[in-house]
């Protein structure tokens, strides 16, 4: 019997697929591993970028859909698998590139002469017009809701996405960010006098904890957080970056105004908790962000839940309150991060749970956050 289908034909309309968090096609994503034609069935193996992917029943559909639309298709098979991390990181790379040409086209070719330096240029290449680092503040209206985990386990889940990361810790009296993602040393510069970021797990990081010793308590007034945030940006070698994280410290005070103010093209992510206190206070750090007409990218609810057996959970601090706070602020929610104790063995030792432990459900949740995050900055 001559076959009707074909794997080309099978192909090309697997390229209408869009990952519906990515925004590219199955195909360029690398995603398609396998194709298989036997008569007038079809069976189609995708990989998904993370384990647990909430939206795998459809994109399983949209193939199902896509290639049953071929004349001649029998039965249709989809078979879902989960990227290794080498294929995620070349998922991500693409969907990058693409992102940026399909800017450079949108744009045009940049100006033979360039703009006229700004104040922030003058800080830092990572402030200027044309810098296509991505600036994320990681927020949050109260201590102890593990603002600074977050930002540790999302820089680290970026990088394993792919993209270039730094974390900039600012949060001048409660630096943490060495400690966490394993970053340890005094600072050292370079033969320009720059400050050398430390490597943490393929992340750049510059924490207060670089200039002080023996873990010395940090006691200033409001004016030298400023200063530091500016000499963060001015005197520190960063390289090019995809994304820069900076840890806020909690609350609406100087360095949350700061970054209103003087870095304006920074976007936030803010951090709750599900119970109803937290959820109130962190809508003033959004009222703060709206004032000075900042993005917030969305809220991320951390102790959520603690997985039990059986597939249960315990709320331990109630719920809803990252989604009460999302619907407010009509932002999405990224995620709902699980209480585990590897979360907390991770930042202790150095080595964030999306590394220590991957197989983890905090991990997986993290990707996801990360995956997320990236769609809602190029958005």
């Amino acid at each position: 019997m001559t076959r009707v289908v074909n794997h080309g034909m099978v192909l090309n309309a697997l390229g209408t697929v869009s990952d519906p968090e990515l925004h590219y096609d199955i195909v360029t994503l690398n995603m398609v591993r396998n194709i298989a034609i036997q008569g007038d069935d079809v069976k189609v193996d995708v990989a998904l970028t993370v384990q647990g992917c909430p939206l795998h029943q459809k994109i399983e559909q949209d193939v199902r859909n896509a290639v049953q639309k071929l004349p001649g298709v029998g039965e249709v098979t989809v078979n879902l698998d989960v990227m290794n991390d080498e294929e995620r990181r070349t998922a991500f790379s693409r969907a990058f590139q693409q992102s940026q040409q399909k800017k450079t086209a949108h744009e045009g070719p940049a100006p033979a002469k360039p703009a006229a330096p700004s104040q922030a240029a003058a800080w830092s290449p990572l402030l200027a017009e044309d810098s296509r680092t991505r600036l994320i503040g990681i927020a949050s209206g109260k201590g102890g809701v593990g603002k600074s985990t977050i930002t540790a386990n999302l820089a680290v889940a970026l990088q394993r996405l792919g993209f270039r990361v730094g974390v900039m810790d600012m949060d001048i009296y409660g630096y943490s960010q060495g400690r966490m993602l394993g970053a340890s040393g005094q600072a050292l510069a370079d033969d320009q006098q720059k400050i050398i970021p430390l490597d943490a797990h393929g992340v750049k990081v510059v924490s207060m904890g670089m200039f002080v010793k023996d873990n010395q308590a940090v006691v200033w007034r409001g004016p030298m957080l400023g200063k530091m945030m500016q000499q963060f940006f001015s005197d520190v070698a960063w390289p090019f970056l995809d994304y820069l994280l900076i840890d806020l410290p909690p609350g609406t005070g100087d360095v949350a105004l700061d970054v209103a103010t003087r870095l304006p093209q920074a976007s936030l992510v803010i951090v709750t908790t599900p119970q109803t206190v937290a959820k109130e206070v962190a809508m003033r750090t959004a009222d703060v962000a709206h004032r000075a007409h900042q993005r917030i990218l969305g809220i991320i609810e951390n102790m959520s839940y603690i997985p039990m057996a059986g597939g249960q959970r315990l709320e331990m601090f109630g719920s809803g309150g990252g989604e009460d706070l999302s619907r407010a602020l009509d932002v999405p929610l990224l995620g709902q991060v699980p209480m585990e104790t590897a979360v907390r063995e991770g930042a202790d030792q150095g080595v964030p749970v999306a590394l220590a432990a991957p197989e983890s459900e905090a991990a997986g949740v993290f990707l996801q956050v990360a995956q997320k995050l990236e769609a809602a900055a190029r958005a």
